[in-house]
């Protein structure tokens, strides 16, 4: 596909209702839907932490880092920008306090984590005296050295030389930037921190740190982007190099700064492209990417190396690995259930005072939804295998999804042989739309 074949980014009235970017969460990360998950459930998550876990299913942590220098306009997550260093301080106090709790319950039954995986907000936005006591307490009470991956996210105007370096020497294995575009209008159009100038110094200092894996994040779709523009970032993105490349489609949730502002208009379409538009960007992005030596990994990621690169937080979280989720509005997954913790500051911070877990909600799903949740999101990754599904529960895949995987078939975007389905191309740009297909009828709505 050519640029100069790629549709301008504007909202298009003409556009078929499904196309049109309106308000709400695209993006497929769990199931069943977060809106099912209920604070009566929350005994089914202290029940999993007292349980001793399977045998064979690995263990991962994830820490919420909630700070930012700025709030992006299209951000959806737990972030504060108003915190300072006591407050952060005591943040990280009681994120390791929650930690201590889960190591003396039964669920850890001896285990050290797989994966590690620090995200936000900005983790990278703390200090680095603070960083490393951080780490030194985490593994103080759950030691890393058997993790395959340790991955840690960063804006790039929060990186110095000596920052990265400490990064580096505390284990992360696979650093990720979230640069999102090289534009420095349309970075400042979306209230992104950092500015266009400060993207290449910063990967310059990772490269320079011999890290295994820098990844680069993308959106496409931004507020105020043109075809051009985004030519231009994907070009830049390939004389970087980087190891992976993860490109999410521009989306608009409900508790952005976009959708406060179309609420305040009364408008229902959002000021980004409709999603064939999107389509069409991401799709000139993986051509492009292909064309100097990557292949896809999923939807959204593409890899120098397709053998040896691995998302190691995905791949065993998508297979049912238990993740501990710490730090204040985070979610875990322990013993097939789900649960998340307080998503209020004061909230979070007094159940740790008190020595108690500060589970907010909770979902124990069903045999069936467990099916579900695998499916679809092993899915994302374009291919899955039917014999995975038969030897874990004693499903075939194919039969037991025969409707919607006819449908898919049908319409030409999945294909299935004596052992795997594969999704197309067109299937993988939209695999988000096409997986509530596979959706219970009460969580379709």
């Amino acid at each position: 596909m050519s640029i100069e074949s790629l549709s301008v980014l504007q909202p298009d009235a003409s556009q078929p209702d499904e196309e049109q970017t309106t308000a709400g969460s695209y993006f497929v990360s769990n199931y069943p839907p977060y809106s099912f998950w209920t604070p009566q459930q929350v005994p089914s998550a202290l029940d999993a932490l007292d349980r001793a876990p399977l045998p064979g299913t690995p263990l991962g942590v994830y820490l919420h880092i909630p700070f930012c220098r700025k709030r992006c306009h299209f951000c959806y997550f737990k972030v504060y920008t108003d915190k300072n260093a006591a407050e952060i301080e005591t943040y990280l106090d009681a994120a390791v306090s929650e930690l201590e709790l889960y190591t003396k319950r039964a669920f850890i039954g001896g285990r050290k984590p797989r994966f590690v995986y620090f995200g936000g907000g900005t983790p990278s936005y703390i200090s680095s005296s603070q960083l490393e006591r951080l780490v030194a307490r985490m593994k103080a009470l759950l030691p890393w050295d058997e993790a395959e991956e340790v991955a840690f996210e960063c804006e790039p105007g929060t990186l110095t030389e000596g920052k990265i370096k400490l990064i580096r020497e505390l284990g992360v294995t696979r650093l990720s930037l979230g640069i999102e575009h090289f534009d420095e209008t349309v970075l400042q159009i979306n209230g992104r921190a950092h500015g266009a100038r400060e993207i290449g110094r910063a990967y310059d200092f990772a490269r320079k740190m011999g890290f295994p894996q820098i990844n680069i994040d993308l959106i496409a779709g931004m507020v105020g982007d043109t075809p051009e523009k985004w030519r231009d970032a994907v070009r830049k993105t390939v004389e970087l190099a980087p190891d992976s490349v993860t490109i999410y489609q521009m989306e608009v949730p409900y508790n952005t700064t976009i959708f406060k502002e179309m609420k305040a208009r009364n408008e229902s379409i959002a000021p980004v492209a409709p999603w064939r538009v999107k389509r069409e960007w991401v799709e000139y992005a993986w051509e492009e990417f292909e064309r100097h030596g990557y292949g896809l990994r999923s939807a959204y990621t593409a890899v120098k190396d397709v053998e040896k690169t691995k998302f190691v937080y995905t791949d065993m979280l998508w297979q049912g690995a238990d993740m501990i989720g710490l730090g204040v509005a985070s979610f875990s997954h322990v013993g097939g259930v789900h649960y998340q913790n307080e998503h209020d500051w004061d909230q979070y911070l007094a159940a740790l005072q008190e020595g108690r877990p500060p589970i907010y909600r909770a979902l124990k799903p069903t045999g069936e939804e467990r099916l579900i949740r695998e499916f679809i999101l092993q899915l994302k990754r374009g291919k899955l295998s039917r014999r995975y599904f038969e030897d874990k529960f004693g499903i075939d895949p194919a039969a037991r999804f025969a409707e919607p995987v006819g449908s898919l078939a049908q319409r030409g975007f999945l294909s299935v042989d004596a052992d795997m389905m594969r999704l197309n191309r067109e299937g993988l740009l939209q695999v988000d739309r096409l997986l509530h297909e596979f959706f219970l009828p009460q969580h379709k709505q």
